[in-house]
């Protein structure tokens, strides 16, 4: 009896946790088909009186979100790709490959992480600037392209591959290309789930870079986009719900997707010593 009760008390605070978690989404969305000036009443209400999708057209017809999603897309899903491979590569060699300065190269990288982004981004705004990059597509990609945290997560599971597996593959006269893409590759499939997705959210959420390196207002991406709505619509609040949702939907639509094998890689990546 009393496993019972405290099952149902655990059970209930769980519920308890989702509704508060969930409920300012849920306002965002019944918001984003309110009528203008709705939402700014007093007790705000929960539901719309009349649903409208007013401000979703408003967005893609007058705002031109659908140029800034565009961009987001792109620079996102390039980010994931190439961040996906050097990642991935840069883990295989520290993990399994034996080379000169290896063991402390990789402390260095790890020393590098309390080092706050922000403090890189004026060096590398003036590189790119050298390079011709400013104002460009590759300009919002190449930050993106490798990350610290990406190479220590791959080398942390592929550290788990056997090493006679690669001896094998490499007496029957494979390559070093050959098994990384036909052996260490499929290996890391859950891995490669869990940086895939934290490398595309934190693309598309990414605020600040887009905005030092993309002064081009066709180049944009929507966190940037949604923040200038944000001072041209100050008080429309129902445009401003529609334009978050219209952020928010594409990456927790991939979440939900890739949901079990996000959960498989993190529980798997957590036990790799």
């Amino acid at each position: 009896m009393n496993q019972r009760l405290a099952a149902i008390v655990v059970n209930a605070l769980l519920v308890a946790l989702a509704v508060v978690s969930l409920g300012p989404l849920l306002w965002m969305l019944s918001v984003s088909f309110m009528q203008t000036g709705e939402a700014g009443h007093f007790p705000p209400p929960l539901l719309p009186s009349a649903p409208t999708l007013d401000n979703y057209r408003e967005l893609f017809v007058r705002a031109g979100m659908g140029r800034y999603l565009l961009n987001s897309f792109i620079v996102s899903t390039s980010v994931m790709l190439l961040s996906l491979l050097f990642n991935t590569m840069a883990g295989y060699a520290f993990a399994k490959l034996r080379f000169k300065g290896r063991d402390r190269t990789f402390r260095a990288l790890l020393a590098a992480l309390v080092i706050p982004a922000q403090v890189a981004m004026m060096p590398l705004f003036l590189l790119l600037k050298q390079m011709g990059l400013v104002n460009t597509y590759a300009g919002a990609i190449v930050p993106g392209m490798a990350a610290i945290f990406g190479i220590f997560l791959v080398r942390q599971y592929a550290r788990s591959i056997p090493d006679e597996l690669l001896e094998a593959a490499r007496i029957d006269g494979a390559s070093e290309a050959r098994i990384f893409f036909q052996i260490v590759l499929p290996g890391l499939k859950p891995i490669l789930v869990t940086l895939a997705i934290f490398s595309f959210l934190g693309a598309w959420n990414d605020f600040m870079w887009p905005l030092i390196v993309l002064s081009d207002d066709a180049l944009q991406t929507l966190p940037v986009a949604l923040a200038g709505l944000s001072r041209e619509h100050v008080m429309d609040y129902e445009l401003m719900m529609a334009g978050s949702v219209v952020t928010i939907l594409p990456v927790l639509l991939l979440f939900l997707v890739l949901q079990r094998y996000y959960i498989q890689g993190l529980l798997l990546g957590s036990v790799k010593g």
